[in-house]
């Protein structure tokens, strides 16, 4: 079987559940043929997981999208939620000025709603991915923590900006938007979005920005164009974070402007940080478990964010790179335990270095001499 087929087959196989999944549970409800054969219980149960499950499916967007610029390139960014937000607020001014006339012009029908969320989610992902661009140009020449404050930075304006703008509600917040609660349009998003990141850490592309992440001054040294990747990988990122923050804005209806402040990015660099940086399927499995370990936990009350934070703590004493990362585990535990070799001083570190240059100035002089022997045994030999 070619790998196109192959491909393809899985292809048909992901959109028919997803299309079977609609149908049953239309918009996060139970379908009414099929609440005839559940109990009470797991009807009253079954909207609550399957909403959890969405909302697992849009941080999966995210985390793999940030997962791009700070696992694969290197960078640290923290101002995800920014782009987040830009994203979610276009795509809902989109939707409740023009979406719903062109839905309605359109017949009103499934097809027709789609169309205009195909349109949206186009709209939230370029107005983010140009913001991408307006940060990352002056922004990527800067590294480190430098990088990270200056998208700490773009996050907080953003927020700020938002408060103040009363065409999308200012801090009230934006209500009035469309709900699409689909499985089929979140988990298409999420699976698009880790098709895209897998096919370009596969390519050529995806090489030159690893080679960023690995040596910077190397890569340049290389031919590289260091500042043309990470800005391209930035650019990307940034859509793919504005196509989540479309799926969040349609998700409830309503926007705010708190929901974005970097609190939120933190979140989701946690997510990252705590499947393994530089890792799809951890990206996958930290995004899913940190949407699902809050709500597991909600039997323990008053004590949840605490037991939450303390299971992170000690993951990331126990695993610090992370649930799939490649370190060997408890590493960082045992190398603690573990007795230290004694640092040597400054004068046995001088005199380390004058005996590395007294070696390779005596194996040169050595050189030289056998050279000059062999050149006086062959003039001895011509007479």
């Amino acid at each position: 079987m070619s790998r196109y087929l192959r491909f393809l087959i899985i292809a048909v196989v992901v959109l028919g559940l997803l299309f079977g999944l609609d149908y049953l549970f239309p918009g996060g409800a139970i379908h009414p043929e099929l609440r005839k054969h559940l109990s009470d219980n797991a009807a009253r149960l079954l909207p609550y997981i399957f909403r959890i499950a969405m909302l697992a499916g849009i941080a999966i967007t995210l985390a793999v999208s940030l997962n791009l610029i700070n696992g694969f390139t290197g960078q640290f960014s923290i101002g995800h939620a920014g782009f987040m937000a830009v994203g979610a607020y276009s795509s809902a001014y989109f939707s409740v000025n023009f979406g719903a006339n062109l839905a309605a012009r359109l017949g009103g029908g499934k097809p027709a709603w789609g169309l205009a969320l195909v349109l949206a989610t186009l709209i939230g992902a370029v107005c983010a991915g140009l913001a991408g661009l307006v940060v990352g140009v002056p922004s990527l020449r800067l590294k480190g923590d430098y990088l990270a404050i200056v998208t700490l930075g773009f996050g907080q304006i953003i927020v700020v900006f938002l408060n103040n703008i009363e065409a999308v509600g200012g801090a009230r917040g934006y209500s009035g938007i469309p709900i699409v609660k689909s499985f089929f349009w979140i988990f298409l998003i999420a699976i698009l979005t880790i098709v895209i990141v897998r096919n370009i850490v596969k390519s050529a592309f995806g090489r030159a920005l690893i080679s960023i992440r690995e040596d910077e001054l190397a890569a340049e040294a290389m031919g590289v164009n260091t500042t043309r990747y990470k800005v391209m990988a930035f650019v990307i990122s940034s859509a793919m974070a504005g196509a989540g923050g479309v799926l969040l804005a349609h998700f409830d209806g309503y926007l705010n402007p708190k929901s974005f402040e970097f609190i939120k990015s933190f979140e989701i660099l946690i997510m990252i940080i705590l499947g393994g940086l530089g890792s799809i399927v951890g990206s996958v499995l930290g995004a899913v478990l940190l949407t699902v370990l809050p709500e597991a936990l909600r039997g323990f009350a008053e004590y949840r964010m605490v037991i939450y934070s303390l299971l992170l703590i000690i993951l990331m004493i126990t695993r610090p790179q992370g649930l799939l990362g490649t370190t060997a585990a408890f590493k960082g535990w045992r190398g603690r335990k573990q007795k230290r070799p004694r640092s040597r001083t400054e004068t046995e570190e001088i005199t380390a270095e004058d005996s590395s240059a007294i070696d390779s100035v005596a194996k040169a002089t050595l050189g030289e001499r056998q050279r000059d022997s062999s050149l006086g045994q062959g003039e001895k030999s011509e007479h």
